[in-house]
C-alpha cells in the first residue's frame, strides 16, 4: 500500500517498520531489461551537501519537490530505475514507486562538497549488507583520486573492500572514477582523454575480483576521444550525464555518440533531468531515453 508525500513523516514516526515491509514486498526485475540498455535517474547529491543546480544553490533542498520530480521521472517509459541514498530510496519505497525498477544504493558520501576532507570519501551511506537486506539491485561508489591528497588513498582502499564485499554477495557495483585536483581550493575533475583513461584503468583493477564491477564514466572533453579511453577496460560501463549547461543540444550529441561505443550499456543522469533548464521533467527524461 502506497502513501502520499505528505504522509511520509507520520509513517516514519509511527511505523518505521513500514520501510522494511515495503522493501520485502517490492517486485524486482533483472538489472538489464529486454532492450539491453539501462536508464537510471540519480538523486544521491543531497547527502554530500551538493544541493545546487545551475545558479540555484539550494535547488535540491526541498525534499517534497525532489520526490515529486523523481516520481514523474520513474513513471516515464524507458526509465529503468533510480540511484539514491537510504533516506530518498526509503521515501520512494513508502510511496510505492519502485516496483519493477532497478534500485541502486549510494555507498560513500563522506567527502562533503567543499570540505577540506573531500578526498577522504568514507563510506557513510549504504553498506553491502544493507543493499542485500533491503533487496536492492546494485550499489554505487564515487572514486576521486587526487595525487596530491592523502585522503584519496583511504578512499581507494575502502573502495576496493566494497568491490570485494559486493562481489561476495553477487551484487553489481557501479564505480565512478575521476582523476581530480584542487583548483583555487575547489575540487575539479579532469576530463581529458588521458585522465579518463587512467581513471578507468585504476577503477577496473580494484578488489580481488571485477566480476560484478561496472564503470560509471563521464564523457571526455573531446567526445571523439571517448572510444580510445574506453579501450582501457572490458568492464561494462554507463555514462555519467552530469549537469547540462547552456549548450543542451551539444551535451545530448556527446551522449548520443558515446552511447554507441561497444562497452557502454546506458546512462545514469540526475540533475539535468530532474531540474532541466528548459521544459519539463517529462520532456527532459523522454529526450534522454530517446538517445538510447
Amino acid at each position: 500500500m502506497s502513501i502520499s508525500i505528505l504522509d511520509l513523516a507520520t509513517v516514519r514516526a509511527r511505523h518505521p517498520e513500514a520501510i522494511a515491509e515495503a522493501a520485502a514486498r517490492r517486485v524486482r526485475r533483472p538489472l538489464i531489461g529486454d532492450n539491453g540498455r539501462l536508464m537510471i535517474v540519480a538523486a544521491d547529491h543531497p547527502a554530500r551537501g551538493a544541493l545546487g543546480v545551475g545558479g540555484h544553490r539550494l535547488a535540491m533542498a526541498n525534499r517534497a519537490d525532489l520526490l515529486e520530480r523523481l516520481c514523474v521521472a520513474l513513471s516515464r517509459p524507458g526509465v529503468d530505475g533510480v540511484l539514491a541514498t537510504a533516506d530518498i530510496l526509503e521515501d520512494l519505497l513508502l510511496l510505492g514507486v519502485l516496483d519493477d525498477k532497478v534500485v541502486m544504493g549510494s555507498m560513500n558520501r563522506g567527502g562533503l562538497a567543499g570540505a577540506c576532507f573531500e578526498m577522504d570519501d568514507r563510506f557513510t551511506g549504504h553498506r553491502p549488507e544493507d543493499i542485500e537486506r533491503l533487496r536492492f539491485d546494485a550499489g554505487k561508489l564515487l572514486l576521486r583520486i587526487d595525487y596530491d591528497d592523502p585522503g584519496s588513498l583511504r578512499t581507494l582502499e575502502s573502495a576496493a573492500r566494497a568491490v570485494d564485499e559486493m562481489a561476495a554477495r553477487e551484487l553489481p557495483l557501479f564505480v565512478e572514477p575521476f582523476i581530480s585536483r584542487r583548483v583555487d581550493g575547489r575540487v575539479r575533475n579532469d576530463l581529458s582523454a588521458e585522465a579518463v583513461t587512467r581513471s578507468i584503468a585504476i577503477a577496473s583493477g580494484l578488489g580481488g575480483t571485477s566480476a560484478y564491477t561496472w564503470l560509471k564514466l563521464p564523457v571526455t572533453d573531446d567526445p571523439d576521444a571517448m572510444a580510445e579511453a574506453l579501450e582501457a577496460s572490458t568492464l561494462p560501463a554507463v555514462l555519467l550525464g552530469g549537469e547540462v549547461g547552456k549548450d543542451q543540444e551539444g551535451a545530448y550529441e556527446k551522449w548520443r555518440k558515446a552511447l554507441r561505443l561497444p562497452t557502454v550499456q546506458g546512462m545514469v543522469v540526475g540533475r539535468s533531468l530532474l531540474y532541466p533548464a528548459e521544459g519539463s521533467v517529462e520532456t527532459a527524461v523522454d529526450t534522454a531515453v530517446s538517445l538510447l
